[in-house]
């Protein structure tokens, strides 16, 4: 019988740095929902959506429900299948401008508190360590692409939902799920550069699987119990994230392990770059 893996808070960020006489560009992809944040990113907008008049009573509720299902037991291919069906249908004739200013305007309110910490000093090691740090989720990119940019992320990726005259239809123009989701991220890497054998990747859900797979350096948070088994199988490291904390203290100081290693290595911190703005043409609820 495989021995269990234990679980850690950190992870060791300095070892498969590529040698000083071959550079080159990696990255640290990131799930977004139960990873980086405490829930669902598109689920957790329910409230004010119904403010908006985009939603009504009974489908906040049911969407409270999803959420708390999506917390208790995590979501595999069956779960998830059935979760896009409901937003898509959900948000089917929603304005897309409209979306996106209710994004913006409550954005720190949502999101507060649901970082984890653990996961904003990780984000802030890699960028310090010279990574791009890339959020990579299947919930929609009206939502994905503010909080991507409020952590200081390079780049994010998620799903896109067909649009015409400015409103959802309903359809999936690219969902950013499972094998859809890995390669994307294979066509970043080719784009950008980053040699993946030396990249970073985090996630607590079985279905990134593909994703995982693809990084020499690959780790699972707080992952639902079919991951952790894998997780004891592969030799991954198991982290644990358990302090949320407000969007706005999202990017805390560096480690002093990682301000060591970049002294030792002599790198500098690296700027966020802007990223692309949407939510339900991304939708879906994990990463």
């Amino acid at each position: 019988m495989t021995a269990p893996v234990p679980d850690h808070t950190a992870v060791n960020i300095e070892h498969s740095r590529p040698p000083n006489d071959a550079p080159q560009r990696t990255a640290a992809f990131f799930d977004l929902d139960k990873t980086v944040i405490a829930k669902s990113s598109t689920l957790a907008f329910s409230k004010p959506f119904f403010a908006q008049g985009l939603l009504n009573r009974r489908t906040v509720l049911k969407s409270s429900y999803a959420q708390f299902v999506f917390l208790m037991s995590g979501a595999d291919h069956d779960q998830m299948d059935r979760m896009r069906s409901y937003v898509t249908s959900m948000c089917a004739g929603w304005d897309v401008e409209q979306v996106k200013a209710v994004v913006a305007e409550t954005l720190d309110e949502i999101m507060t508190p649901l970082v984890f910490a653990e996961a904003a000093n990780l984000i802030a090691d890699h960028k310090l360590c010279g990574r791009d740090v890339v959020i990579v989720s299947a919930s929609g990119e009206e939502v994905v692409a503010p909080i991507a940019r409020a952590l200081g992320a390079t780049h994010a990726m998620a799903t896109r939902m067909v649009v015409e005259d400015g409103k959802y239809t309903g359809d999936i123009a690219f969902y950013c799920f499972g094998e859809n989701k890995a390669q994307a991220v294979r066509e970043l890497a080719a784009r950008e550069g980053y040699a993946l054998e030396h990249c970073y990747a985090y996630s607590d859900s079985i279905t990134d699987i593909p994703m995982l797979e693809l990084v020499g350096n690959p780790a699972v948070v707080n992952p639902d119990r079919t991951l952790r088994k894998e997780a004891a199988g592969r030799d991954w490291p198991v982290l644990t994230f358990s302090n949320p904390v407000s969007l706005r203290d999202r990017l805390p100081a560096p480690t002093g392990a990682a301000v060591a290693t970049t002294a030792a290595v002599g790198v500098s911190a690296l700027a966020a770059g802007a990223l692309t703005y949407s939510l339900l043409r991304r939708f879906a609820f994990r990463d």
